[in-house]
């Protein structure tokens, strides 16, 4: 993991601990893991003076030009899951955009920070960034591990519903008809570590927002509800 700490950003901290973790996990021990990204950008993209960048842009274009795409489908990796936020129903902290990768496996997760092709489009995510959550996660439908890539032409509702919770099951079992994905560690984020992620479609932000009041026991700094309009889904959707 020194290479990838070695990555400038201001985005978040990296949890070496659990970094260490991903990167040493037993082959045998190791298979498909989700990154599930909660991402907020700068207004303006902050690219250091040698990046060469011809004009200011947004960090949501700067976030374009990073889409690492090509290099995740080398690896085997595929993009479940992306959108765009509506609406924050609780937590203050407002997102922009959610992604959710499912990596063949920890250790390519891992070594990816080290490519060359990474690094050098990582200098868009750095400059575009704000902050970020990556959530890493297995689901509780196995079957989602052998989901292909969606189509990218999807426009639908979903709520996102992100804890710190001592009982999973409890809050799994609240919302029924979720997908639902069990956090093994937070690898870049605050220092927070996050327990839960569930994905439910819903038919509008104000279905989304009785979701969210429907929930028990959430607090603003340790739950996240937020409508967001999917462009690529294949969490919620066979």
């Amino acid at each position: 993991m020194d290479d990838a700490a070695k990555l400038p950003h201001k985005y978040g901290r990296i949890d070496k601990d659990y970094a260490m973790a991903l990167a040493t996990r037993p082959p045998e021990d190791d298979g498909p893991i989700y990154m599930v990204n909660l991402m907020k950008y700068h207004e303006v993209a902050q690219y250091t003076a040698d990046a060469s960048v011809d004009k200011p842009i947004s960090g949501r274009e700067a976030d374009d030009r990073y889409n690492p795409a090509s290099i995740l489908a080398k690896i085997g990796a595929n993009m479940m899951f992306v959108g765009d936020v509506v609406k924050s129903h609780v937590g203050s902290e407002n997102w922009d955009r959610i992604a959710v990768v499912r990596y063949p496996s920890r250790k390519s997760f891992i070594d990816m920070q080290s490519r060359k092709d990474f690094s050098e489009k990582h200098v868009h995510k750095a400059a575009g960034m704000q902050r970020t959550i990556i959530v890493c996660c297995r689901p509780q439908d196995l079957s989602l591990d052998t989901r292909g890539r969606p189509k990218t032409d999807d426009n639908r509702l979903v709520a996102m519903v992100v804890r710190q919770t001592p009982n999973r099951d409890a809050a799994f079992s609240q919302l029924p008809g979720a997908t639902n994905l069990a956090a093994e560690g937070t690898i870049i984020g605050d220092g927070r570590k996050w327990d839960t992620v569930q994905f439910v479609p819903v038919a509008s932000d104000d279905e989304a927002e009785l979701l969210a009041a429907s929930i028990p026991g959430t607090a603003d700094g340790d739950t996240y509800v937020m409508t967001v309009r999917a462009s690529m889904d294949s969490i919620t959707q066979g």
